[in-house]
């Protein structure tokens, strides 16, 4: 059984397209050798309120549960409650060179909008957090999307570095190949994808959005002028993101086959309005009854920190053991 480990921050609001594209999949290919971790120190990287980021921690682990992981048979943990995930960073840190880090892409661009104001250390070597929270479970398989292709042959390299002058010490990770699937794009922006960010709220349909709002949101979703419906990406962004929506929420697995239904956009808004509202109904029905018991979850996040520091701590130290450092 291969082992997985898929992680998410603790920030912005996740909407639909994370929930169709990574959520749901976890759920769906869930095993005793998967674990998910709610990674709140990558959050740090940036000022954010205290009492906001431990809600926002909270909230994220209730979605997870609320979408279907189990943990008594996969793994849920909160980052920070895992102390050998800096542990190892500060191995990695010591292993990968300033060189690649600087080049890193994300790196870059984030440290580009904070000129002439903070830019942390941590939004330099983030990325070794990042190779450690993979390489502490032995995972084989990570599945990434695009703008994490780099972390990931980041952690590859660091670890082959590592296993080269140390002896061998880390299972080299390979990216998971994301199963076909809907891509999810912004409703007011439909060039762009939907995006966990502030940036466009109102093209934006989080999965703990009130009816009402998800209605809205969608009757008010950019088309075009042209009045046909079919699917066509390119020419016509808007109306194909629609039928990717209403084919995703409601098991439909070709978008293009649903445009024979519509003659007008009108009714093509309503149906997908309807549609997602029934999807995410479950998941906010879970989500509101482990709100209300809060306690639960806390147990759940525990447990699951345990199970975690079971496997971390015997790689955590084998790397130590292997790179010189005196046994405790």
């Amino acid at each position: 059984m291969v082992r997985v480990l898929s992680c998410l921050q603790p920030t912005g609001e996740i909407q639909l397209g994370n929930y169709l594209g990574a959520i749901r999949r976890w759920v769906q290919d869930q095993t005793p050798q998967s674990f998910h971790g709610v990674v709140d120190l990558h959050a740090l990287t940036i000022p954010r309120d205290p009492a906001v980021l431990r809600a926002k921690t909270l909230e994220t682990a209730q979605l997870l549960l609320a979408a279907g992981l189990d943990p008594n048979y996969t793994t849920i943990f909160v980052q920070s409650h895992v102390p050998e995930h800096p542990q190892m960073a500060w191995l990695l840190e010591c292993t990968a060179s300033l060189g690649e880090l600087e080049r890193m892409t994300q790196f870059k661009d984030k440290s580009a909008k904070t000129e002439g104001s903070f830019t942390s250390a941590g939004l330099l070597t983030y990325p070794t957090l990042m190779a450690a929270d993979i390489l502490l479970y032995d995972a084989e398989l990570v599945p990434v999307g695009d703008d994490q292709r780099q972390h990931l042959e980041l952690t590859r390299d660091v670890a082959q570095r590592f296993n080269s002058r140390y002896g061998t010490t880390f299972v080299i990770p390979r990216a998971g190949i994301a199963k076909v699937g809907a891509r999810i794009m912004d409703l007011q922006e439909p060039t762009n994808k939907m995006s966990k960010s502030a940036d466009s709220p109102q093209g934006t349909v989080k999965v703990l959005d009130e009816p009402k709002d998800i209605e809205r949101k969608i009757k008010r979703a950019v088309t075009d002028t042209d009045g046909e419906v079919r699917f066509d990406p390119v020419t016509k962004p808007g109306v194909s993101n629609l039928l990717s929506i209403l084919a995703a929420t409601t098991g439909v697995a070709d978008p293009a086959s649903l445009a024979h239904n519509y003659q007008q956009y009108g009714p093509l808004k309503a149906d997908t309005a309807a549609a997602v509202i029934e999807f995410l109904a479950p998941l906010q029905k879970r989500y509101h009854e482990l709100s209300d018991d809060p306690g639960h979850v806390t147990q759940v996040l525990a447990a699951g920190a345990a199970k975690a520091r079971t496997v971390a701590s015997v790689v955590l130290a084998r790397a130590k053991l292997n790179v010189g450092l005196l046994p405790g």
